[in-house]
């Protein structure tokens, strides 16, 4: 067994079972049989139940037969790395709105990022503790199964977003321009037009669209409201994005004059 496989196994055997959430059918794709192993038995002894495979083609194969609720996803991987099944897994009309986990022992910041950017939800680096895991899959599923029912497409002033499909478009001169969002776009996107008008900090941002337990910079914030806000600018709305001073980043539900 690897060292890092030692040392995680070592981690599950003094981790009690933990309350959790209503049981989720989970996909883990990870290709070293020993962290494999032990995600299925500790997944399992929290109630969960665990398809795991060691490829992305093996990974496809079951997402097109067996309905999942959320998926851990290791960075390498045979037939595909992980960012590329990610972004598989955003691209398609079922799995679009899936959450995912990476679960990885690239830890450099650039590397969380892009986990992030490519669609992930989390972002988890190995070695791990099986109950910090159980408590991010929990927190996930909730932020998806407590999600109030809404219309499918939300609208401010001209900006309109199809929650079911994650096309946004815009209302130009009687025609519909339709606006590119990447996967961290659309969700801000979504969470500024389910709250209008209203002010946030970037760290109410961080818990709200990236989640809670995820560890980066608040900085990164910005990084994203500036793609935002280029992804809006050629239908001339950029400026519906207004920086608070000294509080945050608010959507106007109107382009300001």
């Amino acid at each position: 067994m690897c060292s890092l496989c030692a040392r995680v196994s070592k981690i599950y055997m003094a981790t009690p079972a933990i309350d959790m959430v209503e049981p989720a059918h989970i996909l883990v794709v990870e290709d070293e049989e020993a962290i494999r192993d032990m995600l299925s038995v500790s997944l399992q002894r929290n109630g969960h139940q665990v398809i795991a495979v060691a490829g992305v083609a093996a990974a496809k194969k079951v997402l097109s037969e067996t309905k999942i609720d959320i998926a851990l996803v290791d960075w390498m991987l045979p037939g595909g790395n992980g960012l590329e099944f990610v972004r598989f897994l955003r691209a398609s009309q079922r799995t679009r709105n899936m959450p995912v986990i990476m679960l990885t022992a690239r830890t450099g910041e650039e590397d969380v990022t892009a986990g992030l950017d490519a669609g992930a939800d989390d972002y988890v680096t190995k070695p791990f503790s099986p109950k910090e895991l159980n408590s991010r899959i929990n927190a996930l599923l909730r932020r998806i199964r407590d999600r109030p029912a809404t219309d499918s497409t939300l609208v401010a002033g001209p900006l309109q977003l199809d929650i079911h499909t994650h096309k946004a478009h815009c209302m130009v001169n009687r025609s519909a321009l339709a606006l590119e969002l990447g996967h961290t776009e659309y969700k801000l996107l979504r969470f500024f037009m389910e709250n209008p008008e209203r002010v946030f900090s970037r760290g109410q941002l961080l818990d709200n669209v990236w989640g809670s337990d995820t560890f980066i910079e608040e900085r990164t914030v910005d990084v994203h409201m500036l793609r935002l806000r280029k992804i809006l600018k050629p239908a001339g709305i950029d400026s519906m994005l207004e920086t608070v001073r000294g509080a945050g980043y608010r959507l106007s539900a109107k382009v300001p004059p």
